[in-house]
């Protein structure tokens, strides 16, 4: 079982920065894809970012491309999102998702993943 707990969310301004942290209890983390979504309210769970086990793979959502970087540290069991340049529509919870995947896996999938986080809030102020 791996138990996953998002930190670093909170209120900003527009085009600040944030940082977000996802970590796992589990060493087997560190062959895990991880995937980064946001569900804003009244909205779908939407696809971010997402990284495979050895770090070198990474995938982004066009809203989100340029300005937020997906990296993870497996010695640390951590991912991370950084999130610069935020903007309103930045607002949501954030939620990280991992799970063991083969080749052909969808990681913007997210029913792919098995364990998720509990979520934390983003809040960006116009």
């Amino acid at each position: 079982q791996v138990q996953l707990v998002e930190s670093g969310g909170g209120l900003v301004q527009g085009g600040e920065s944030l940082r977000l942290s996802c970590e796992a209890s589990a060493r087997t983390f560190s062959h895990f894809a991880v995937g980064w979504f946001r569900q804003a309210p009244g909205k779908n769970r939407e696809f971010v970012a997402t990284i495979k086990w050895s770090g070198g793979n990474t995938d982004y959502a066009d809203s989100v491309k340029g300005r937020f970087t997906i990296s993870r540290h497996n010695a640390k069991n951590t991912v991370y999102l950084q999130m610069n340049a935020l903007k309103p529509d930045d607002t949501a919870v954030y939620y990280c998702a991992a799970d063991a995947m083969d080749y052909y896996s969808d990681l913007r999938d997210p029913g792919m993943y098995g364990y998720w986080g509990q979520g934390t809030q983003v809040t960006v102020s116009s």
